[in-house]
């Protein structure tokens, strides 16, 4: 009798699922930004995907807290800059990383997110060096988007000190200072047709300011690439914009099950239509070999799915 009990305890722990009374946090970023809707549609499909789960989504400062909160088991996957990534991954504490964050594992590279410096069109902000002297926003503090903002300017032979007026806040209350004509311009850095910036169009006349190749190469970090924002990508802006761009990954930590981070990867290929609807950055989320690729080490379930679909030896 005790044998068989014994082996039913057997068979019964191998037939549980590994994410029975799961708990999985999705930690994005701002609501006015990409990450969140983005976020939101993975609440949807993974709750489909695993059922058994408890799925939820927060709103953070993006990056640079999300990368912190994995760290400490506070979450199950995340959105994240390539840049933030490498830099948690080596504990660079200027970069807001007291140690090295080393339980992160990535799940997949997705989408680039552009660099996109907005400026009110009557502040006669045409270039990078016109910013001297003006009211601007560099992002939330020490977020993905300010450590962007740190880089660019800096490559561009610039500190924040250049500026009338530095202000550390997010998209939304960038914009809406600058409706109230209390900023001049703002540096954002999120997929293409950020709602923000488009709110911000229909309401004034932008401009949309130019990063150009040679700033990039200064910078000298290859995390961050040349890209253009394409005409009409918002209201009034009728020429492509050179810029600067990074990619953003998909990460976890090293405690969250095989079983789950393979289901997870695996939903979110198979419903990326969903991702697409919440927002356009998710077009550019493709099922490759370069997704696999990271500054960190893959997660083994994420691992296992891309060896399954040949993407990986």
């Amino acid at each position: 009798m005790k044998r068989f009990a014994a082996a039913l305890g057997v068979c019964l722990a191998v037939a549980a699922p590994a994410h029975a009374n799961e708990f999985i946090t999705v930690l994005t970023g701002g609501t006015s930004g990409v990450y969140y809707p983005l976020g939101v549609a993975l609440n949807g499909i993974y709750s489909k995907a695993i059922s058994s789960a408890k799925i939820t989504v927060q709103a953070t400062k993006a990056s640079v807290e999300n990368l912190n909160l994995l760290q400490a088991g506070r979450g199950e996957i995340a959105f994240t800059l390539g840049d933030s990534l490498s830099d948690a991954w080596k504990g660079r504490e200027e970069a807001g990383f007291k140690a090295k964050l080393d339980k992160l594992r990535s799940v997949a590279g997705i989408y680039p997110n552009y660099i996109q410096i907005v400026a009110a069109k009557d502040s006669g902000i045409k270039t990078l060096a016109d910013l001297k002297g003006k009211r601007v926003s560099v992002g939330a503090p020490k977020s993905g988007t300010e450590l962007n903002a740190r880089a660019i300017f800096s490559a561009a032979g610039m500190s924040y000190n250049d500026f009338a007026k530095t202000e550390y806040l997010p998209f939304a209350e960038s914009v809406d200072l600058m409706k109230n004509r209390q900023l001049d311009a703002t540096l954002i850095s999120a997929g293409l047709g950020v709602a923000a910036v488009r709110d911000l169009a229909t309401s004034q006349e932008i401009t949309v300011v130019a990063v150009p190749p040679d700033v990039i190469q200064k910078v000298g970090d290859p995390a961050y690439i040349s890209e253009t924002v394409p005409a009409g990508t918002y209201n009034g802006q009728t020429e492509a914009v050179p810029t600067a761009a990074v990619r953003n990954f998909l990460v976890t930590h090293a405690g969250v099950p095989e079983a789950s981070v393979y289901a997870m990867t695996k939903a979110m290929y198979e419903n990326l239509d969903n991702l697409t609807a919440a927002h356009a950055a998710a077009k550019q989320i493709k099922l490759e070999a370069d997704a696999a690729k990271a500054p960190i080490p893959l997660h083994p379930g994420a691992e296992k799915f891309y060896k399954e679909k040949g993407l990986l030896k």
